[in-house]
Protein backbone atom coordinates (compact mmCIF):
# COMPACT_ATOMS: atom_id res chain seq x y z
CA UNK A 1 0.00 0.00 0.00
CA UNK A 2 1.55 3.40 -0.67
CA UNK A 3 1.41 5.29 2.50
CA UNK A 4 0.75 8.62 1.28
CA UNK A 5 -3.02 7.76 0.22
CA UNK A 6 -3.40 6.92 3.74
CA UNK A 7 -6.52 9.06 5.37
CA UNK A 8 -5.25 9.15 8.57
CA UNK A 9 -2.19 11.14 7.45
CA UNK A 10 -3.96 13.64 5.41
CA UNK A 11 -6.30 13.83 8.34
CA UNK A 12 -3.71 15.21 10.19
CA UNK A 13 -2.53 17.57 7.49
CA UNK A 14 -6.24 18.88 7.84
CA UNK A 15 -5.30 19.59 11.65
CA UNK A 16 -2.35 21.94 11.05
CA UNK A 17 -3.04 25.20 11.73
CA UNK A 18 -1.55 26.97 8.88
CA UNK A 19 -1.09 26.78 5.15
CA UNK A 20 1.88 23.98 4.11
CA UNK A 21 4.40 25.07 1.41
CA UNK A 22 4.42 21.27 1.22
CA UNK A 23 4.16 18.12 3.48
CA UNK A 24 6.49 14.60 2.73
CA UNK A 25 7.30 11.60 4.63
CA UNK A 26 10.66 11.04 6.22
CA UNK A 27 11.55 8.45 8.34
CA UNK A 28 11.75 4.60 7.76
CA UNK A 29 9.21 5.14 5.36
CA UNK A 30 11.54 7.22 3.27
CA UNK A 31 14.58 5.35 3.47
CA UNK A 32 13.00 1.97 2.97
CA UNK A 33 13.13 -0.03 6.13
CA UNK A 34 9.49 0.46 7.74
CA UNK A 35 8.82 -2.24 10.18
CA UNK A 36 4.92 -2.96 10.76
CA UNK A 37 4.98 -1.35 13.85
CA UNK A 38 7.03 1.81 12.45
CA UNK A 39 5.35 5.38 13.53
CA UNK A 40 5.18 7.86 10.55
CA UNK A 41 7.52 10.92 10.62
CA UNK A 42 5.47 13.75 8.30
CA UNK A 43 7.67 16.43 7.71
CA UNK A 44 7.06 19.88 6.07
CA UNK A 45 6.83 23.70 6.13
CA UNK A 46 3.97 26.00 6.91
CA UNK A 47 3.63 29.71 6.58
CA UNK A 48 2.91 32.22 9.20
CA UNK A 49 0.14 34.82 8.41
CA UNK A 50 1.89 38.75 8.42
CA UNK A 51 -0.12 39.64 11.53
CA UNK A 52 1.47 36.77 13.73
CA UNK A 53 5.24 37.44 11.77
CA UNK A 54 5.34 41.14 13.09
CA UNK A 55 4.81 40.43 16.47
CA UNK A 56 7.51 41.00 19.11
CA UNK A 57 7.71 37.74 19.58
CA UNK A 58 6.97 35.56 16.66
CA UNK A 59 5.79 31.88 17.98
CA UNK A 60 4.59 28.83 16.22
CA UNK A 61 7.98 28.98 13.96
CA UNK A 62 8.11 25.25 14.55
CA UNK A 63 4.69 22.82 15.18
CA UNK A 64 4.95 19.79 16.40
CA UNK A 65 1.88 17.53 17.04
CA UNK A 66 1.97 13.29 17.41
CA UNK A 67 -0.66 11.84 17.56
CA UNK A 68 -2.53 8.40 17.16
CA UNK A 69 -5.43 7.69 14.70
CA UNK A 70 -6.71 4.56 14.66
CA UNK A 71 -3.59 2.81 15.88
CA UNK A 72 -1.33 4.48 13.43
CA UNK A 73 0.50 6.84 15.07
CA UNK A 74 2.03 10.31 13.43
CA UNK A 75 4.72 12.43 14.28
CA UNK A 76 3.66 15.51 12.88
CA UNK A 77 6.68 18.27 12.65
CA UNK A 78 6.32 21.30 10.18
CA UNK A 79 8.68 24.59 10.48
CA UNK A 80 7.95 28.37 9.54
CA UNK A 81 9.14 28.78 5.72
CA UNK A 82 12.06 31.34 6.89
CA UNK A 83 13.19 29.28 9.76
CA UNK A 84 13.16 26.45 6.86
CA UNK A 85 14.90 28.42 4.09
CA UNK A 86 17.91 29.14 6.72
CA UNK A 87 18.26 25.75 7.96
CA UNK A 88 18.68 25.06 4.22
CA UNK A 89 21.42 27.25 4.08
CA UNK A 90 23.46 26.12 7.07
CA UNK A 91 24.55 23.12 5.39
CA UNK A 92 21.09 20.46 7.01
CA UNK A 93 21.11 17.09 4.63
CA UNK A 94 17.72 16.23 7.06
CA UNK A 95 15.71 19.49 5.39
CA UNK A 96 16.93 18.64 1.79
CA UNK A 97 15.84 14.97 2.49
CA UNK A 98 12.50 16.37 3.46
CA UNK A 99 11.94 18.64 0.30
CA UNK A 100 13.25 15.65 -2.24
CA UNK A 101 10.97 12.98 -0.33
CA UNK A 102 9.18 10.77 -3.38
CA UNK A 103 6.71 10.09 -0.78
CA UNK A 104 4.16 13.38 -1.03
CA UNK A 105 1.47 14.16 1.24
CA UNK A 106 0.51 17.66 0.26
CA UNK A 107 2.40 19.74 -2.59
CA UNK A 108 2.15 23.35 -4.18
CA UNK A 109 3.93 25.36 -7.17
CA UNK A 110 6.05 26.91 -4.74
CA UNK A 111 7.39 23.10 -3.83
CA UNK A 112 8.42 22.74 -6.81
CA UNK A 113 9.75 26.07 -7.51
CA UNK A 114 11.79 25.03 -4.14
CA UNK A 115 13.04 21.57 -5.58
CA UNK A 116 14.67 23.50 -7.93
CA UNK A 117 16.62 25.79 -6.17
CA UNK A 118 17.37 23.20 -3.40
CA UNK A 119 19.58 21.65 -6.45
CA UNK A 120 21.90 24.97 -5.98
CA UNK A 121 21.99 24.34 -2.05
CA UNK A 122 23.83 21.48 -1.94
CA UNK A 123 27.59 21.78 -1.28
CA UNK A 124 30.91 19.48 -0.40
CA UNK A 125 30.55 20.20 3.26
CA UNK A 126 27.05 18.59 3.55
CA UNK A 127 29.47 15.67 3.80
CA UNK A 128 30.00 17.06 7.60
CA UNK A 129 26.10 16.58 8.27
CA UNK A 130 26.19 12.81 7.26
CA UNK A 131 29.71 11.87 9.08
CA UNK A 132 28.03 13.75 12.33
CA UNK A 133 24.69 11.99 12.10
CA UNK A 134 26.36 8.82 11.26
CA UNK A 135 28.70 9.16 14.61
CA UNK A 136 25.62 9.23 16.87
CA UNK A 137 24.07 6.46 15.42
CA UNK A 138 27.49 4.40 15.80
CA UNK A 139 27.15 5.34 19.71
CA UNK A 140 23.65 4.56 20.11
CA UNK A 141 24.78 1.34 18.39
CA UNK A 142 27.44 0.83 21.01
CA UNK A 143 25.07 1.23 23.94
CA UNK A 144 23.03 -1.21 23.31
CA UNK A 145 23.12 -4.95 24.24
CA UNK A 146 22.04 -6.64 22.09
CA UNK A 147 22.43 -3.93 19.63
CA UNK A 148 19.55 -3.02 17.59
CA UNK A 149 18.96 -2.95 14.17
CA UNK A 150 17.45 0.17 13.34
CA UNK A 151 20.17 2.38 13.96
CA UNK A 152 22.39 0.04 12.67
CA UNK A 153 20.13 0.35 9.51
CA UNK A 154 20.04 4.45 10.25
CA UNK A 155 24.03 4.19 10.21
CA UNK A 156 24.64 2.77 7.01
CA UNK A 157 21.75 4.67 5.37
CA UNK A 158 23.45 8.42 6.21
CA UNK A 159 26.88 7.02 5.24
CA UNK A 160 25.97 5.88 1.65
CA UNK A 161 23.68 9.11 1.18
CA UNK A 162 26.36 11.14 2.31
CA UNK A 163 28.68 9.31 -0.48
CA UNK A 164 26.35 9.48 -3.34
CA UNK A 165 25.62 13.18 -2.49
CA UNK A 166 29.15 14.04 -2.63
CA UNK A 167 29.72 11.31 -6.05
CA UNK A 168 26.39 13.03 -7.77
CA UNK A 169 25.52 15.81 -6.45
CA UNK A 170 21.45 13.87 -5.80
CA UNK A 171 19.79 13.24 -2.68
CA UNK A 172 18.91 9.49 -2.55
CA UNK A 173 17.41 9.00 0.94
CA UNK A 174 16.02 5.16 0.26
CA UNK A 175 18.73 2.48 1.69
CA UNK A 176 17.61 -0.62 -1.14
CA UNK A 177 17.56 2.08 -3.75
CA UNK A 178 21.60 3.15 -2.54
CA UNK A 179 22.39 -0.73 -2.19
CA UNK A 180 21.63 -1.04 -5.90
CA UNK A 181 24.87 0.22 -6.26
CA UNK A 182 26.86 -0.08 -3.66
CA UNK A 183 25.60 -3.74 -3.08
CA UNK A 184 26.72 -4.72 0.12
CA UNK A 185 25.04 -8.02 0.44
CA UNK A 186 24.66 -7.93 4.44
CA UNK A 187 22.32 -4.71 4.07
CA UNK A 188 19.52 -6.90 2.14
CA UNK A 189 19.31 -8.95 5.36
CA UNK A 190 19.41 -6.20 7.58
CA UNK A 191 16.43 -4.34 5.75
CA UNK A 192 14.39 -7.92 5.28
CA UNK A 193 14.67 -8.16 9.55
CA UNK A 194 13.53 -4.68 9.86
CA UNK A 195 10.86 -5.05 7.26
CA UNK A 196 9.45 -8.01 8.80
CA UNK A 197 9.96 -7.47 12.60
CA UNK A 198 9.59 -5.28 15.22
CA UNK A 199 10.75 -1.54 15.67
CA UNK A 200 13.27 -2.66 18.34
CA UNK A 201 14.40 -5.70 16.40
CA UNK A 202 17.95 -7.05 17.58
CA UNK A 203 21.28 -8.58 15.90
CA UNK A 204 23.91 -10.54 17.23
CA UNK A 205 26.92 -9.08 19.67
CA UNK A 206 29.27 -10.97 18.10
CA UNK A 207 28.45 -8.96 14.60
CA UNK A 208 29.43 -5.10 15.95
CA UNK A 209 33.27 -6.11 14.95
CA UNK A 210 32.55 -6.82 11.81
CA UNK A 211 29.97 -3.62 11.63
CA UNK A 212 32.51 -1.51 13.37
CA UNK A 213 35.04 -2.27 10.43
CA UNK A 214 32.31 -1.43 7.75
CA UNK A 215 31.51 1.71 9.48
CA UNK A 216 35.18 2.83 9.71
CA UNK A 217 35.72 1.79 5.88
CA UNK A 218 32.58 3.68 4.26
CA UNK A 219 33.22 6.87 6.64
CA UNK A 220 36.65 7.10 4.95
CA UNK A 221 34.70 6.39 1.54
CA UNK A 222 32.37 9.64 2.50
CA UNK A 223 35.12 11.62 3.57
CA UNK A 224 37.17 10.91 0.53
CA UNK A 225 34.14 11.50 -1.77
CA UNK A 226 33.99 14.75 -0.09
CA UNK A 227 37.51 15.66 -1.19
CA UNK A 228 37.03 14.58 -4.93
CA UNK A 229 34.00 15.99 -5.19
CA UNK A 230 32.94 18.48 -7.56
CA UNK A 231 30.39 20.11 -5.65
CA UNK A 232 31.01 23.64 -4.34
CA UNK A 233 32.31 24.94 -1.42
CA UNK A 234 29.79 27.22 -0.60
CA UNK A 235 25.77 27.34 -1.75
CA UNK A 236 24.60 30.41 -3.91
CA UNK A 237 20.77 29.91 -3.57
CA UNK A 238 20.60 32.60 -1.02
CA UNK A 239 18.93 35.22 -3.22
CA UNK A 240 16.60 32.78 -5.09
CA UNK A 241 15.42 31.54 -2.17
CA UNK A 242 15.33 34.93 -0.63
CA UNK A 243 12.86 35.73 -3.65
CA UNK A 244 10.77 32.85 -3.02
CA UNK A 245 10.14 33.73 0.28
CA UNK A 246 9.09 37.64 -0.37
CA UNK A 247 6.73 36.48 -3.30
CA UNK A 248 5.06 33.84 -0.78
CA UNK A 249 4.41 37.00 1.23
CA UNK A 250 2.72 39.43 -1.13
CA UNK A 251 5.38 41.54 -1.14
Amino acid sequence: MDPTTDIRLQAALADQPYPLLFATLSGAHLYGFASPDSDFDVRGVHILPLRELLRLDVERETVERTSLRDRLEIDLVTHEVRKFFLLMLKKNGYVLEQVFSPLVLQTSPEHDELKEIARACVTRYHCYHYLGFAETQWKLIQKDSPPRVKPLLYLFRVLLTGIHLMRTGEIEANLASLNETFRLSYLEDLIERKRSGAERGTFENTLIAFFSAEYARLRQELTDAAEASALPETANCKPALDDLLLRMRGV
